[in-house]
């Protein structure tokens, strides 16, 4: 209980209470996103402190871990901050920022580690037990179960939302609102003199279009939201070939757009990224709770 209580701590503070300001103009927002993780964390503390120490030695079970995980994620918070303003600008600048957002997050889970071991007297092989004890027969109670299951859904939403927007955001925005290119021909006439009997004196101009959709980023947001939870979904049941039918809708509502090469890649490395995502988490769940 407490390793999933406090990593759901993280995760709340980190992605819920965490607007896209805040990730933009971290060092503005610090103070305020260490209050959403103090409070969020010494709530989690709380509950793991009156629950297995019945609210005894307040200071070792509450106060000194909740200074802990704060200072080490403040201290985590401002090198990921001075590493991500030393990327260069090139093409890869993508691929470095989710390698940092990933190295960010093991960190963060490294302490919360650290924490159950300095604080609460958790030995090695006990964290392996316990996380062993998930694929165990018994399964989980019904807390932990409400734990799994909540950072799970963090997990496929917004944690593989900002992973999937890293992979595939070094492509030009347009593409993702591009909807398609029309083509039009206009014969002008060059006028009553004719240089030759019969000869055709008009010429063609062709005029190409390009039309684009309104960016509606909450509807595209949500509809991956969905789709990795179906995956996952499916993929804890066992029904993998369902997953296909996934594919093929979003196909079908997007067809008119793969006819653009550029819009058909950046789509393909968008799906079969969350797709993979949804695959991993749904694979965690069939192994945990099936």
């Amino acid at each position: 209980m407490t390793i999933l209580l406090l990593l759901l701590a993280h995760l709340i503070a980190d992605f819920w209470l965490q607007t896209d300001q805040m990730v933009q103009n971290k060092i503005k927002y610090l103070k305020k996103h260490t209050l959403h993780h103090l409070m969020t964390t010494g709530i989690a503390l709380a509950i793991i402190w009156g629950y297995q120490y019945e609210f005894e030695n307040i200071i070792n079970y509450l106060i000194l871990p909740l200074i802990f995980i704060i200072m080490t994620h403040l201290v985590i918070d401002l090198l990921k901050i001075k590493l991500v303003d030393s990327i260069s600008k090139s093409p890869t600048d993508n691929i470095k920022s989710l390698g940092y957002f990933l190295s960010d997050q093991v960190l963060h889970v490294i302490m919360i580690v650290i924490t159950c071991t300095l604080f609460f007297h958790m030995t090695a092989a006990e964290m392996t037990a316990e996380l062993f004890h998930l694929y165990g027969t018994d399964g989980l109670s019904l807390f932990n179960t409400a734990l799994f299951i909540s950072i799970i859904y963090i997990l496929a939403t917004s944690v593989s939302g900002h992973m999937v927007k890293f992979i595939i955001g070094s492509l030009p925005s347009e593409f993702a609102n591009f909807e398609s290119e029309l083509t039009l021909k206009n014969q002008i006439a060059a006028g009553k003199e004719k240089i030759h009997t019969g000869a055709d004196n008009r010429f063609t101009e062709e005029y190409h279009y390009f039309t684009y959709s309104t960016p509606l980023r909450s509807r595209g947001k949500l509809i991956g939201y969905l789709e990795r939870l179906l995956v996952i979904v499916l993929t804890a049941v066992g029904a993998y070939p369902s997953i296909a039918f996934i594919i093929a809708a979003k196909s079908i509502a997007r067809f008119k757009q793969l006819d653009d090469r550029n819009w058909a890649e950046y789509f393909l490395l968008g799906t079969l990224s969350s797709i993979f995502l949804g695959l991993v988490l749904g694979l965690v769940v069939q192994g945990v709770l099936m």
